[in-house]
């Protein structure tokens, strides 16, 4: 057999057991909702907890009013684009992801996002060892007594309550008619987001963590593939996919690498390869309404923190002795106005830099995804969430066309983005390297 054939069917192999995994398990916790006399084991011994035929009977959970308050297409498009711990298909199917937890003291919990039975936006209907899934993240129930077995879940509840003067929401699992207040992942933003450091740490393997495995993975045979075909072919015309994707890196290399950086460009041109091809996958994945598709990941700020601090460690460790020299003391300049008005502001420019970088590429991604799911909204805006079936109607005569517009931007959007980052890090690699001018 041929290697490169044994190659890809190794990885096929790989993945496609992963997700048969998946979503068996998913499966085989959505008909222990159907079956009276399913095998589904609960622990007993606590006067709240499921045990035997009850468990199988468990009604779907689902948000507070679910099926009676009005249509919030703002909450509904939040939902949509944020980060989940599983991958929403269609109705009440989802392709279930690994879930890693630590708790301090009790150490890690490995398991997948089926035992949780998520379906309406991703409410779990089951509680599992103290966790639970809320808005399609997995959360910790604070009540110690709920940390060991399975409960069933009858509601999700959310309310927005005032703390600190911060505004933020609240989730509580109702279980046996009792709501058990949830808390969320720790985060390190320091509660500017809303996060804070919690009583767990979320290691799991989420709907953009998949994505960016993916894309990597798509890239990585995509890109592989081109190389042994320049190689093969060489001295002659580019056909396939090489053909494609020659005539980018010929355009990072000639119009965005050699004018911003200069004779040295060779040595980042790697980085900028890698940058420009990564987050235009991302972009394109991102764009198709379906699985594997529409997840958030550029636009998810944590993503683009981390590209853009990448971009600023790059500039800032190659930086020679010139641009400190003119950053922290220019030479022929009043020592009053540098210590006072020139230093601190080119010190603070340093960060800017790297925080308009990673804000562009943010805020652009998930505008696009909002306005896209702002249309989307019409028809049930419109339709009175199914009430009205003209103003259904009306909202998909409208919905539609805005929509496709919209796509059809993004697209561009995709690729427009992706080189204005790749040209932005370059341009503040090659202020980093520049060398001095003699008159």
């Amino acid at each position: 057999m041929d290697v490169k054939v044994f190659q890809k069917y190794c990885i096929a192999l790989i993945f496609s057991t992963l997700s048969v995994f998946a979503y068996a398990q998913g499966h085989n916790n959505h008909d222990g909702h159907d079956h009276g006399n399913g095998s589904k084991q609960v622990q007993s011994g606590e006067p709240s907890q499921v045990t035997g035929q009850a468990a199988e009977h468990v009604a779907p959970a689902h948000t507070a009013g679910e099926h009676h308050e009005e249509f919030n297409a703002g909450e509904n498009a939040v939902h949509h684009i944020s980060d989940a711990n599983a991958i929403h298909i269609v109705g009440h199917t989802y392709f279930h992801l690994p879930v890693i937890l630590y708790q301090p003291g009790k150490g890690f919990t490995f398991t997948t996002s089926g035992v949780f039975h998520p379906h309406h936006h991703g409410n779990g209907t089951m509680a599992h060892h103290g966790f639970t899934m809320a808005g399609g993240n997995v959360m910790r129930i604070k009540d110690e007594s709920m940390a060991n077995g399975e409960y069933a879940i009858s509601d999700i509840q959310h309310e927005d309550v005032t703390v600190e003067g911060k505004t933020k929401t609240v989730f509580k699992a109702v279980i046996n008619g009792t709501p058990y207040e949830l808390e969320p992942k720790s985060t390190y933003d320091g509660g500017i987001l809303g996060g804070g450091i919690t009583n767990f740490y979320d290691f799991s393997i989420t709907r953009n963590v998949f994505t960016m495995l993916l894309t990597c993975l798509v890239l990585f045979l995509m890109l592989r593939s081109v190389a042994k075909s320049a190689v093969s072919r060489r001295n002659e015309a580019p056909k396939g996919l090489q053909n494609l994707i020659e005539p980018l890196v010929t355009f990072i290399r000639d119009e965005v690498a050699k004018p911003n950086i200069g004779p040295n460009y060779e040595k980042y041109m790697p980085y900028l390869l890698s940058a420009f091809f990564f987050i235009l996958g991302l972009n394109l994945i991102g764009q198709i309404p379906f699985f594997p598709g529409n997840a958030n990941v550029t636009g998810n700020i944590s993503v683009t923190i981390i590209l853009a601090v990448i971009t600023f460690i790059i500039s800032t460790t190659s930086a020679n002795k010139h641009f400190w020299e003119h950053t922290l003391w220019m030479p022929g300049v009043p020592a009053v106005l540098k210590v006072l008005i020139l230093t601190p502001i080119e010190i603070l420019g340093l960060f800017l830099k790297p925080f308009t970088l990673l804000l562009r590429l943010f805020a652009n991604i998930t505008a696009g995804h909002i306005v896209i799911l702002s249309f989307v909204s019409l028809i049930f805006i419109l339709g009175k969430s199914g009430e009205n079936m003209t103003g259904s109607i009306a909202g998909i005569g409208a919905s539609v066309p805005l929509t496709l517009f919209m796509m059809t931007l993004e697209l561009l959007v995709a690729f427009l983005q992706a080189f204005i980052f790749t040209m932005l890090s370059a341009s503040y690699i090659g202020a980093a390297v520049e060398e001095p001018h003699h008159h």
